[in-house]
């Protein structure tokens, strides 16, 4: 067994699971990571990264278990029908927009210079939205109607550009549309469940030939990693933003997002490699 392969994929597993429901990018990170870890192939790396992805969103299922327990149970009532209906609706745009145009987009811009660039206006954009008023007209995840939903799910489609931040976009969507913080980043961790299951079952079927028995204990790492440091990750967050805003993400997105930048244009090291 390659051990050095293995501390890899834990390493790569944290970066997923912290990064994954925190408005820094996951995405984002892995593709900087992968390529300073020099990990797997490129083709490799991209079926490691949708498997470990799976362990990400399976914590929110288990840390909600007993929320969507409650809504599947009660499908016959108004409240969680509405529950239901306002995730399928803020699941579509960017549902649409992948299939779309996914290819062009990975082609293009899954490079750490274009997310660099991405992490760096995110931040801003971050900064931009705390400092606005906040008139909270959607306080809890009950509260929203089919409207708000459909505004989340156009800030989600964002998402699409790596480096912006599925859960960044969600959440300062949120925000800037009346959400109070408590109901953006639950709704935000509710509408990755569908969003990563069928992406993930997209990526997994598209790349079934790329699938080794070899490569199942580096899988494997990865995904608990990923599912343990994910629960890690929503638990603190529900916890700090109690009593805090989302600026300290903001500046860390700048401060990170700067230094790929910096070393790009300095030539410190090769992100064209």
């Amino acid at each position: 067994m390659d051990w050095v392969l293995i501390l890899k994929a834990v390493i790569m597993g944290v970066v997923e699971g912290i990064t994954e429901f925190l408005p820094i990018s996951s995405t984002g990170h892995l593709i900087i990571t992968g390529q300073l870890l020099d990990f797997m192939d490129h083709d490799r790396r991209a079926v490691f990264e949708i498997a470990i992805q799976l362990g990400a969103i399976l914590s929110i299922c288990w840390i909600y278990h007993q929320r969507l327990w409650n809504v599947a149970s009660t499908l016959h009532t108004p409240a969680s029908q509405r529950f239901v209906i306002n995730l399928a609706i803020a699941f579509l745009p960017a549902a649409i927009l992948g299939f779309l145009f996914i290819k062009t987009i990975k082609y293009y811009l899954f490079h750490p210079v274009p997310v660099a660039c991405a992490l760096v206006v995110g931040g801003i954009l971050i900064l931009w939205a705390e400092r606005r008023e906040h008139i909270i007209t959607v306080q809890t995840v009950d509260d929203m109607r089919w409207r708000d939903a459909l505004k989340i799910g156009c800030a989600q489609a964002l998402a699409l550009i790596p480096g912006t931040s599925r859960s960044g976009a969600t959440i300062i969507g949120g925000l800037l549309f009346g959400f109070s913080r408590q109901a953006a980043t639950e709704f935000s961790f509710f509408l990755a469940i569908p969003v990563m299951f069928v992406a993930t079952g997209y990526d997994v079927y598209k790349s079934r030939e790329l699938l080794n028995v070899a490569d199942l204990p580096v899988f494997a790492v990865g995904f608990v990693t990923a599912f343990f440091s994910a629960m890690l990750a929503v638990r603190g967050l529900l916890h700090y933003i109690q009593r805090h805003d989302f600026t300290i993400f903001a500046w860390y997105r700048i401060a990170f997002g700067g230094l790929v930048l910096l070393t790009a244009y300095t030539g410190w090291i090769d992100w064209h490699g």
